[in-house]
Formats: structure tokens, sequence, C-alpha cells
């Protein structure tokens, strides 16, 4: 069973939520105003990021500022907060164009949704294509709504935020190629890993929380902050890959072993590979095709239980959020920060979805 989050992260949630919830009603209702079809764009961006998750991003932003002795009931942080679930939104959108996925948290994905209007209203051109560009216009438009919302940062933490925005398309690229090259070397995986998910769910949100603060403050605190958050971003996306090769589609809204019809190259495939006999191999040779039936899943999956490498990454896993909860002992910061910071910790790493 996985830990309980931290009672904190409820209530950042929250407030993160009712800022993006005030925003996009405002900006539905502009828009709508101005044409009916209007209210469709930014209520698809509403229906993402209010439809769910974790706020994860806007938590470890949030104890970052608090970190360097920013107020935490300050609007700029919730702000913050707001934008980097925006700026989480556009990476879903266009990820899911990327992945041709059909469902996103239980729910249709928007390239899904405006394929099927075009199908069923008999528009001209491709329903596909027509379906793809909705969604990463949505997407760039959660881009620029994020980017409203950081407009009262210093230049300090608008470094760290381009920062961010650089490295989480570096990783998805990475990611794609990754995937069309049936990649799978460990350390190669494991930067890809690093550079999609773990710096950008992590270490940048605890260093921009810092620098919204304090630039002086968030500059001392920066590498200590990613002491802690490198190992622990790192164990957080490995997590992810083990939910999903072998998530219950009922917690992740996802279908079970989606990972492995996409063929993500992700450290738990690069390990099963790399201790695979020729028997298993073959059976891992099978990842990435997206006919695979749920019984063909189910070897892959077993596969990587014999392999040994999912136990292998749980201990890695382990090991990686024992650094981090270490590397918390080092830590300048008031109890209380430390605190938060342990118990999300033990959160992220053992989730279950």
């Amino acid at each position: 069973m996985t830990q309980p989050a931290p009672d904190s992260l409820a209530r950042i949630a929250g407030r993160v939520e009712r800022r993006l919830a005030d925003l996009l009603a405002v900006e539905q209702q502009r828009w709508a105003g101005f044409e009916a079809d209007l209210a469709e764009p930014v209520g698809e961006v509403a229906r993402l990021v209010l439809g769910g998750g974790k706020r994860l991003r806007p938590a470890f932003a949030h104890w970052g500022f608090v970190a360097a002795g920013g107020d935490p009931d300050d609007p700029l942080i919730v702000d913050a907060g707001a934008a980097l679930e925006l700026m989480h939104a556009f990476a879903l959108f266009h990820d899911d164009v990327m992945d041709d996925a059909a469902t996103r948290r239980g729910q249709l994905t928007t390239h899904t949704v405006f394929a099927r209007h075009h199908q069923q209203a008999g528009w001209s051109g491709e329903a596909r294509r027509f379906g793809e560009g909705v969604a990463i216009l949505v997407g760039d438009l959660a881009f620029v709504y994020a980017d409203q919302l950081m407009v009262a940062a210093n230049p300090s933490a608008w470094a760290v935020w381009n920062e961010l925005r650089i490295e989480l398309n570096i990783g998805q690229f990475l990611d794609i190629l990754g995937s069309v090259r049936f990649e799978r070397r460990v350390d190669y995986c494991e930067r890809i890993c690093r550079y999609k998910s773990g710096k950008y769910t992590i270490e940048r949100p605890l260093h921009l929380g810092a620098m919204l603060a304090s630039p002086q403050r968030g500059a001392e605190l920066q590498d200590p902050l990613s002491a802690y958050g490198l190992p622990l971003g790192d164990a957080f996306q490995m997590r992810d890959d083990v939910i999903g090769a072998f998530g219950d589609q009922a917690l992740t809204g996802k279908p079970v072993g989606g990972d492995l019809r996409e063929g993500k190259p992700t450290p738990l495939l690069a390990r099963a590979v790399a201790a695979a006999d020729p028997a298993q191999r073959a059976v891992l040779d099978r990842v990435g095709r997206s006919t695979l039936t749920d019984a063909e899943v189910a070897e892959i999956q077993q596969a990587i239980v014999d392999t040994g490498a999912l136990a292998d990454l749980e201990s890695t896993i382990a090991g990686l959020t024992a650094q981090a909860l270490h590397a918390l002992d080092r830590l300048d910061v008031a109890d209380d920060v430390r605190t938060e910071l342990a118990g999300l910790a033990t959160y992220v790493s053992q989730r279950l979805f």
C-alpha cells in the first residue's frame, strides 16, 4: 500500500486548482463571447488541468519557496504552481498526440475528441490530422497561459523557468527517438527518465520556488536542493515506468501495459533486455507492437519479472529515495520544510498511480 501524501499536498492543490478554475473560466467566457466555437479550446485546457492530477510540481515549488524564506500564503507561489500545472498540461496534450493515446486519466484525449467531432460532422479533410492539429493548438494555449501566470517572476526565476521548459522538450525528443530506435541501453534510458520527467517534476520546481522567494537564498540552496531533487526525480519517473508497464487501469486511467505497446525506452525494459536469456529476449522483442493482445502483454510482464528487472528497479528506486532523504539531513532549511519534503519523497516513490 502506498503511503498517504502529506496533508499539505491537498492544501496546496486546492489553492492551485482554484486559481486555475478562475483563470480558465474567465478566459472561456471571454473567447466564447467573441466566437462560440472558441469555448472548446479553453474548455479542453480546463478539462485536463481540473480533471485530476497529483499537483506534485506545485508542492515542490511551494516548499522550495518556503525553504528560501517565502511567505507560504504569497499569491506569487500559487500562480507559479498553477503555471507548472499548465506547463504539465501542455506536455500531456502534445505527448498524447505523439503517442497516439486514446485516453488520459480515464477520459478521451483531446485529439481523439476532435477527430470524432470531425467524423460525426462529415467535415472535409482527414479527421486524424484535424484532431491532432487542435490538440497541438490547445497545448500551445496552455503554454501561453502558463507564461502569463509567471509575469511577476524575477529574472532569476525566469531563467529557471526557461531551463525547465528546454529540458522538458529535450527529454521528450530523446523519448520519441528512443522509441523508434528500440533503444535499450540502460544509461540512455535513465537519461530520458531524468530529462523527460524527473527534473521538471521535482528539481526544477524546487529551484523555481526558491528563486521566486529570494534569488540570493535560492542560489545558496540550488545545489543542496538538487542533491535531494535529482535522485528523487529519477525515482519518481522509474516508479512511473513500473506503473506504465504493470499499473491497474482503474487507478491509472490508461490501458494496462501502455508503455509496452508504445515501446517506451524505460530503465525497466532496458534492465530486462540486459538480463534476458534468448527465450526471454524473444518475448521482450515484441515490445513496441501496438497490436499486442492482453495475453501478450502479460507474457512480457512475466518476462520482465523473471529476468529480475522489476526487483532490480525496485531496489534502485529505494536506493534513490534513501539518497534523497539523506540529502535532506544536509539541507539548511526549517524543520517543517524538511519534514514535508521527506513526506513527499516517500509518497512519490511508493505511489500506485
